[in-house]
């Protein structure tokens, strides 16, 4: 099966090539490339530029920032983003609560937060996962009871990415204690300034802080930053892991940092053990760069579709695979890990391999499981 691209579709890579290459600051650009942690301010100028070429959440609707583009054209545009080392939209605005918002929310809630969530001039953070609700999400324990015009949310949240920078968390409450599990889980946006809330920073095993954990104790909240209805929240929070699977497989980025990692490999490459292990990782990559291709190609309704669980689950595998490769490729170097510039005369690479390596540990849980994502794979695809 030969896979090619329309004329159309080829212009269209094209256009998109000449925006973020022009339009996204170098150092920018550089900085995704190195590697290297990327401040607050530059995740939200990137954000800014693409929202104002249209670039930012083109997947929406129309009526607020979409392009109506086909699943194919946004496959190219997720592809072109990490080939062109541009950060991807902040994921729990633009995969998550959006598109949430835009499919269930009220015309007020619409209104007041869509364009800010597009533009970057809200920081969402996620509140679903809590410390006995992971990937068992249903068990989660965070209270939200109805008195008045609000709620009273009590409770905790953990693993919650980049809170330390959050305006506003969405959050998955329950509303009836007395319902088995989903049935009584409500969708929730909470404003994180509201007294009552506290965000605790989590040391990764990187030596970063990505995560925090957030605490709600009688926090009140305006009953109108209710999503949809009430007790319904399950189907919102299906819907938006359905979004967030969508791209999971960062099969661009991944492949930069293998190409990166043949050139840091140096002499090593004629070792006939490195060689094929490299070979063998550009095969698979490839394979599932085709598979990704079929499954936009063959999506024409915009639901998530089943593969998406495929694509998550072997791309997080290849990506931890070339992360483990470029620790090994470093070698003895690798143990220098996060140390500064002028305390060592290592390349930056090979100081950044550790961390890197362990913080990727988390691909395969975040977004569903790999674990979950076999479940999924058994019953929607294989019929198990």
């Amino acid at each position: 099966m030969q896979l090619k691209l329309s004329e159309e579709d080829a212009a269209f890579r094209e256009e998109l090539r000449t925006y973020f290459t022009t339009k996204i600051p170098q150092e920018i650009r550089d900085a995704v490339a190195a590697r290297h942690e990327l401040t607050k301010e530059q995740i939200v100028e990137a954000q800014r530029i693409l929202n104002a070429g249209g670039y930012a959440v083109p997947h929406w609707p129309v009526e607020w920032g979409g392009r109506g583009w086909t699943e194919l054209q946004r496959h190219i545009w997720h592809e072109e983003l990490q080939r062109a080392c541009v950060p991807i939209p902040l994921a729990f605005n633009a995969s998550m609560v959006g598109p949430v918002i835009a499919a269930f929310g009220s015309q007020e809630q619409k209104e007041k937060f869509l364009p800010k969530t597009a533009n970057l001039d809200i920081w969402w953070s996620q509140g679903f996962s809590e410390p006995d609700a992971g990937s068992d999400l249903a068990s989660l324990r965070t209270t939200a009871v109805r008195d008045g015009d609000d709620f009273i949310v009590n409770g905790q949240k953990t693993w919650t990415t980049l809170g330390q920078y959050g305006d506003w968390i969405f959050c998955l409450v329950r509303t009836d204690p007395d319902a088995k599990k989903q049935a009584g889980i409500s969708f929730l946006l909470i404003d994180m300034t509201t007294p009552g809330l506290t965000v605790r920073p989590i040391e990764l095993i990187d030596g970063g802080h990505e995560v925090n954990e957030v605490w709600f104790e009688d926090v009140r909240v305006p009953a109108e930053n209710l999503v949809g209805e009430l007790n319904h929240g399950w189907d919102y929070a299906k819907f938006l892991l359905g979004n967030e699977r969508v791209g999971v497989a960062p099969v661009g980025a991944t492949k930069r940092v293998l190409a990166n990692a043949k050139k840091w490999a140096g002499d090593q490459l004629s070792d006939p053990l490195v060689a094929s292990r490299i070979v063998e990782l550009e095969n698979e990559l490839l394979a599932l760069e085709l598979t990704a291709l079929r499954v936009a190609a063959n999506s024409a309704d915009g639901k998530p579709h089943p593969a998406s669980s495929v694509l998550k689950l072997k791309g997080t595998e290849l990506q931890q695979a070339v992360s483990e490769l470029v620790v090994d490729l470093a070698g003895s170097a690798s143990l220098a890990s996060g140390a500064a510039d002028d305390a060592t005369d290592l390349d930056f690479w090979t100081r950044r391999s550790t961390p890197a390596y362990l913080n990727l540990r988390k691909a395969s849980i975040y977004g569903g499981s790999n674990e979950i994502q076999r479940q999924i794979i058994s019953r929607t695809i294989l019929g198990l």
